[in-house]
């Protein structure tokens, strides 16, 4: 993972010892850095509590089994993960989330989600697990308003700008 990972050495001993320094080090380095992305791979859904909170502070965190399930690495783009998390965290308003999802629609070529649900769960993921259903609501309400979707039952085509 070279520089973007820092090892740190659990001291101590005990069955929550490990979830305790995330939850400490996730602490400083938010306070440090609200705009960080926390990636926690781990099986254990016990952090998922914590990871929910973080979320309601509007901080940026997810747990994932194993680091390649990681959104930006998932997606095979692990070398220019950095700018598309930057790009992702920086589309706070409306437009801005829309021109995302728009390049990344375009990209995808014949590939696009060819159903309202997969279609949703794909902006959520686009998003790093971010965004409140609310959000992806809203976000495919400015879609379909905009014309780029159209929804016939749970279909979706599309009619993206060039």
């Amino acid at each position: 993972m070279g520089s973007n990972v820092e090892y740190v050495k659990v001291s101590g001993t005990g069955p929550n010892a490990l979830d305790f320094h995330i939850a400490f080090y996730i602490g400083q380095l938010a306070g440090k850095d609200p705009e960080a992305y926390f990636h926690v791979v781990s099986k254990d859904t016990g952090f998922d509590p914590l990871l929910s909170h973080l979320k309601t502070r509007k901080l940026r965190a997810l747990r994932v089994q194993k680091v390649g399930d990681i959104p930006f690495l998932k997606a095979g783009d692990a070398k220019s993960a950095p700018d598309r998390v930057k790009k992702v965290g920086n589309a706070k308003s409306t437009p801005d989330r829309i021109a995302v999802i728009i390049g990344d629609l375009r990209k995808r070529g014949a590939a696009k989600p060819r159903t309202v649900t997969t279609l949703t769960s794909t902006i959520g993921a686009l998003f790093l697990k971010q965004l409140t259903p609310d959000e992806i609501s809203a976000l495919m309400t400015a879609l379909q308003e905009r014309g780029y979707v159209s929804v016939a039952g749970s279909k979706v085509s599309y009619s993206l700008p060039t």
